[in-house]
């Protein structure tokens, strides 16, 4: 009877440790939920990074290409040759990619991730993407505002895959790509906390900013000095230790999700096909 009743006890405690490995019981190490951050902005949460803190993208930056230079001019051909793509599944993932409200915007890495994204399942996560945007976004402001773009829809008098927003993007300068920014800085955030999955993530990331110049909010280079903004706001993120807890709270929610066999609720599949389509080959 002793035996019998020892054998039960350890299957007891077998079956309750599997338990709290594929649940996330937090007796078990998981972090459980963050500290509530206020807004600066509505929708918009406090960053990790002071406001003066934050990388300067006047000083990261030159100016946007001169009219007349073959720098502008490749902006203008890779504009031109993006037309093909409006009304495609790349020009409706575009789409997609332009809404940074939340929780939407948290989805969009879920396929290059393979999980879901969401504030009740991977709540740290959740919230260091919310708050990255901020500082993001801030690291921006000074170039934007400095030289005062205008962006390729307006030069063309054309329309966007955000034409709901069109009056405020004519407001705020191309130069350099907000969304852009957001979205390498997520990409680097997401391969740093899931290395598996890291070169998956970057080429969204990737994407990510290209969807840009396919809604023709953006012109080539904007993107790209984007990314460069947003790398850089990766690397100041890191000297704060806020960021570096919330970032060992989000690699533990990672392998819980992963335990429990959480999937992404979105179609990765036409995600997959979207990507894969390209502006016929110049002749």
């Amino acid at each position: 009877m002793k035996k019998r009743r020892t054998l039960f006890y350890g299957r007891l405690l077998s079956f309750l440790f599997l338990a709290a490995l594929a649940w996330g019981c937090a007796g078990f190490g998981l972090p459980g939920r963050p500290p509530a951050v206020p807004e600066v902005h509505p929708g918009y949460l406090k960053g990790y990074i002071a406001f003066d803190k934050a990388p300067d993208s006047l000083v990261l930056l030159g100016p946007p290409p001169a009219a007349g230079s073959a720098a502008a001019a490749l902006d203008e051909e890779v504009f031109q040759s993006r037309q093909a793509l409006r009304n495609t599944p790349r020009w409706l993932l575009a789409v997609d990619d332009a809404n940074l409200s939340f929780p939407a915007a948290t989805d969009t890495f879920s396929c290059a991730l393979g999980l879901p994204i969401s504030e009740r399942e991977t709540p740290y996560l959740y919230q260091i993407l919310r708050r990255s945007m901020t500082d993001a976004i801030v690291a921006t402001l000074k170039a934007k505002d400095r030289y005062r773009r205008i962006r390729p829809f307006i030069a063309h008098a054309t329309t966007t895959c955000s034409p709901d927003w069109e009056k405020e993007l004519a407001k705020d300068g191309s130069y350099p790509s907000g969304h852009s920014a957001i979205g390498w800085t997520w990409a680097l955030i997401l391969s740093e906390l899931d290395p598996a999955h890291g070169d998956a993530l970057v080429v969204r990331g990737r994407a990510f900013g290209e969807s840009r110049v396919i809604c023709n909010c953006h012109w080539q280079s904007d993107v790209l000095e984007g990314r460069f903004i947003g790398s850089a706001v990766f690397s100041r993120l890191h000297a704060g230790p806020g960021f570096v807890s919330d970032m060992k709270a989000a690699k533990a929610e990672i392998a819980a999700a992963r335990a429990r066999g959480l999937k992404p609720r979105r179609n990765c599949a036409a995600e997959a096909a979207a990507l894969a389509l390209q502006p016929p080959a110049k002749r």
